[in-house]
């Protein structure tokens, strides 16, 4: 069974996309910008709803390398 914060199996992984985004709204609180709509479900599982088919706008995430932090006395 899926919740609405897991993704069916296959299905990209929208904390992980560059699109994805959380929205202001409480009643619907995932937000795929490249689609530009807003959801109470994760996008991806949305997308594969209506359309039947995976979301083929998944972008992984840049990862930026750890900041280092230097203290001085």
């Amino acid at each position: 069974m899926t919740t609405a914060n897991q993704a069916p199996e296959g299905a990209p992984n929208c904390w992980q996309c560059r699109h994805f985004a959380v929205s202001w709204d409480p009643s619907l609180p995932y937000a795929c910008r490249l689609m530009g709509f807003k959801s109470r479900i994760m996008p991806a599982i949305e997308v594969l709803r209506a359309d039947g088919s995976r979301c083929r706008g998944f972008l992984p995430k840049d990862v930026a390398p750890a900041k280092s932090v230097s203290r001085t006395a």
